[in-house]
């Protein structure tokens, strides 16, 4: 595509959703894999989606990073459509290309080159720790986002051994250099988690989870019953990085983690799941939306949780005699219509048709892993499961699903005490018929071919329905 000053834009940067769900299918995923005991490095993985492939579902690139103990969690590009959002970069030969990879125990961010070999990323940079706490004042990169003024970096911790504020830096789109801390007045924002924007109305969102303390050896009980993990959502402006406006969903509702704004540029609406209520253990979506001119979440969806044999629960759920869904993702499809959400508690993942965004109807479901159901892949029936769909991508197309199974060393070591494994899946579905999830036996990358690493986020090439964000209709 090119521009009028006679520069190529980037043919990934997609000006609508329309124009992103009529882009080629992607070839190749890439996927984090990080050591729980720090022995190995962690890395970088691609597999092969292309169904016409005799490589089909089998990691066919890696790349280790230089240094152990890193625990590699939300990683992102570059940049993507969110380029024309701001003038004159998209015009200076940026492109979709480095994948910037945050370490989330090390606070290290890896930078790895895509284009000269897709299949072979090679790591050209490391911005170390140092450089995020002295530029930005954080620590514990979790979330990283390309997006307007350079790459937004969500942190869940201080600098300097500060256990907080957690909040965002700004790294430059071409050097990677960290710019400064995001924030000019976070008001009363001091949790942290993930961002993100409506590009068109200058606003920001953010979500909360816990300081590092909080989360690093997994779920502190006494900490979760006192409602102390994060239950806010807040919106900014975008443009001066200055809070306007703090929504409590209630002290019970623990742990507002993933954030999936509408993809029409004109919406002003968006999905925020919750983890768990300390009064039921169930879990829930909440729909944010622009009310006159004030930001409010109304619950949408509630997943109770499951009755199960206390004998069969890890200790830290024997008390209850239940299995709570444990909410760790949701994902919006590029059109707006269908909502996944993963339940890594329980096993499943769920598709609802959300086209009335205030009423979501669910539209499928399947099962694999799950805490009490072991549930096996159709491909490997007599191999049960552990973990659960987690982390949950969605082609732009809307057409194909992937999951992988590992939420957090810590959390995985404490819900799954026998071993969480590894695995990547892809479910297929037709939007164009209602929906409905069918679990591909063809592709399960897993075990031994993550050389005893743990799966964790997926980004699929040219982009997916949670790495872009778009300004035309």
């Amino acid at each position: 595509m090119p521009h009028a000053n006679g520069h190529d834009i980037d043919p990934t940067f997609y000006r609508s959703p329309a124009e992103a769900i009529a882009a080629p299918p992607e070839r190749l995923a890439y996927v984090v894999a990080f050591d729980r005991t720090a022995e190995r490095p962690d890395a970088l993985t691609v597999i092969d989606t292309d169904p016409d492939s005799g490589t089909y579902g089998e990691i066919i690139g890696w790349a280790d990073l230089p240094t152990r103990g890193d625990e590699l969690h939300h990683f992102g590009w570059n940049a993507c459509s969110s380029a024309f959002a701001h003038a004159g970069h998209h015009t200076d030969g940026l492109e979709r290309r480095y994948l910037l990879l945050p370490g989330l125990r090390s606070s290290n961010v890896h930078v790895f080159d895509t284009k000269p070999d897709p299949r072979q990323p090679t790591l050209v940079r490391t911005v170390e720790a140092g450089e995020l706490a002295d530029k930005a004042g954080y620590s514990r990169p979790h979330t990283l986002h390309c997006g307007p003024d350079g790459i937004f970096l969500s942190c869940l911790g201080g600098a300097n051994g500060a256990d907080g504020p957690g909040g965002i830096a700004l790294l430059d789109h071409d050097t990677f250099d960290v710019l400064r801390a995001w924030e000019t007045d976070r008001g009363p924002q001091y949790l942290a988690y993930d961002a993100w924007w409506h590009l068109n109305q200058n606003i920001a969102i953010t979500s909360e989870w816990g300081t590092p303390s909080m989360i690093e050896d997994g779920i502190n009980p006494d900490l979760l019953l006192g409602n102390k993990y994060g239950h806010c959502l807040h919106f900014w402006d975008l443009a001066k990085g200055t809070h306007i406006q703090e929504v409590d969903l209630g002290a019970q509702h623990q742990m507002v983690l993933e954030l999936r704004p509408s993809h029409d540029p004109e919406a002003t609406w968006g999905f925020a799941g919750v983890v768990v209520s300390t009064e039921d253990l169930s879990a829930s979506v909440w729909r944010w939306h622009l009310d006159g001119g004030t930001w409010r979440a109304d619950k949408v969806i509630t997943i109770p949780a499951e009755p199960a044999d206390p004998e069969l629960l890890p200790p830290a759920l024997k008390p209850f005699g239940a299995v709570p869904p444990l909410v760790s993702d949701i994902n919006l499809s590029v059109d707006d219509r269908f909502l996944y959400v993963s339940c890594w508690g329980t096993g499943e993942l769920k598709q609802y048709d959300v086209t009335d965004p205030e009423n979501p109807r669910e539209a499928g479901s399947i099962r694999l892993g799950g805490i009490v159901g072991r549930v096996p892949h159709p491909s490997a029936k007599d191999e049960p499961l552990a973990g659960g769909p987690q982390m949950v991508e969605v082609s732009r197309d809307g057409r194909r699903i992937y999951v992988t199974n590992s939420l957090y060393g810590s959390w995985d070591d404490q819900f799954y005490p026998a071993g969480v494994g590894a695995w990547f899946a892809k479910i297929d579905t037709d939007p164009d018929s209602g929906g409905g999830l069918t679990v591909d036996d063809r592709f399960f990358p897993h075990g031994n071919e993550f050389r005893g690493l743990r799966a964790h986020q997926v980004r699929l090439q040219g982009g997916d329905a949670s790495s872009d964000s778009y300004c035309f209709r």
